[in-house]
């Protein structure tokens, strides 16, 4: 079986994120896991954070995928796998959602992304084929999204600096037949491989890691 992070921040984009590719790396590799979805912060506070002008003209990709670079050149050296994803937050409210599986195109222009909100941007995600889940929809400050607008729900996030309400999203997902997941939602060296999924295969690429997830085909890990 393989070991899957599924939830994952660089102090490279995430404001929030501590940690650096080779810290990341080491700990992950110690602790069994075989690839890693990172999943940095796609909202204001953290494009301001990194230097990403969200009204420059130009694709603003690259850079905000720089702790996914960062993390695939060290973990070469361990054989790890690292995914793309995005932790989205809309201007709207504070709710997050995981993006796995998505093309650059649909997210090259934050601006518009972020201030449009979650039901404008739900049918570009699904024509681009990509998959959302909402992380810790009962963590203060959240509320559970419209179930018609998500992919899935994080029903195990293990951050220790907060109350995820773990149960209460594992019963909103169960009522409303959404994919569930698990992850560390890692931030600092105290919430390194916490969590996340196990598979009998691993995913080639984010493409892949993303048909995981929506079959099914895994268990989380408690």
């Amino acid at each position: 079986m393989y070991k899957i992070e599924t939830h994952l921040h660089t102090t490279y984009i995430s404001k929030c994120g501590w940690l650096g590719a080779a810290p990341l790396i080491k700990y992950y590799a110690e602790a069994g896991y075989s690839a890693i979805c990172v999943t940095d912060h796609y909202n204001r506070t953290c494009f301001e954070y990194a230097g990403i002008d969200l009204e420059a003209e130009g694709d603003k990709i690259e850079a905000f995928l720089e702790g996914v670079k960062r993390l695939k050149a060290e973990a070469a050296k361990h054989g790890i796998r690292i995914y793309e994803g995005a932790e989205l937050r809309f201007d709207e409210n504070e709710n997050d959602y995981l993006l796995y599986g998505f093309h650059h195109e649909l997210l090259a222009d934050p601006d518009a992304v972020i201030r449009g909100g979650l039901a404008e941007f739900a049918p570009k995600y699904r024509a681009d084929g990509a998959l959302m889940v909402q992380a810790h929809p009962f963590r203060k400050k959240c509320t559970p999204a419209d179930p018609a607008l998500l992919d899935g729900v994080e029903v195990l996030n293990l951050n220790p600096r907060h109350d995820n309400s773990n149960g209460e999203a594992l019963a909103f997902a169960r009522r409303n037949n959404l994919i569930i997941t698990a992850g560390s939602d890692c931030h600092r060296p105290e919430d390194i491989a916490l969590t996340g999924i196990m598979s009998e295969t691993l995913p080639e690429d984010s493409f892949e890691f993303a048909e995981l997830l929506r079959s099914g085909n895994y268990t989380l890990m408690m």
